[in-house]
């Protein structure tokens, strides 16, 4: 039994590091490329009915990604250290709902392939989130 707990302890760090990498670097890359991110999505987005929200809405997304790759490099170090999952639990929860919000809005944006891209990531955050869920 013990060697399954360390297994699931290191699926869920493997897990959680993977996140941490994604939305860690998809994140920053916003915040040091704003202009070039938020110009892009404009045209991205011209189309659509989310048109005029484009600013905002990439700043909302920007906190959620930056937020889901912090909370998941914590929970990372904080499950080496302490054997405690609960940090990394949440930080890949925040990945599932960041990855929704990308979703819906390649789906907005008629961008169905983009869409489409970003399913394996979402079903790997819920393989993930069931692993923290059935410890």
């Amino acid at each position: 039994m013990e060697t399954f707990t360390h297994s699931l302890a290191l699926l869920q760090c493997l897990g959680a590091a993977f996140f941490a990498i994604l939305f860690l670097q998809s994140g920053l890359d916003k915040v040091f490329d704003w202009q070039g991110n938020l110009s892009w999505l404009k045209e991205h987005f011209a189309k659509s009915l989310l048109k005029g929200m484009v600013p905002l809405l990439l700043g909302v997304l920007t906190l959620m990604e930056v937020a889901s790759g912090v909370v998941s490099t914590v929970g990372v170090v904080w499950l080496l250290f302490s054997g405690n999952s609960e940090v990394a639990f949440w930080g890949v929860l925040l990945s599932a709902i960041s990855l929704l919000m990308l979703f819906f809005g390649q789906r907005m944006a008629k961008d169905y392939a983009g869409a489409a891209s970003l399913v394996p990531y979402f079903l790997c955050a819920l393989f993930v989130l069931f692993l923290f869920l059935h410890q």
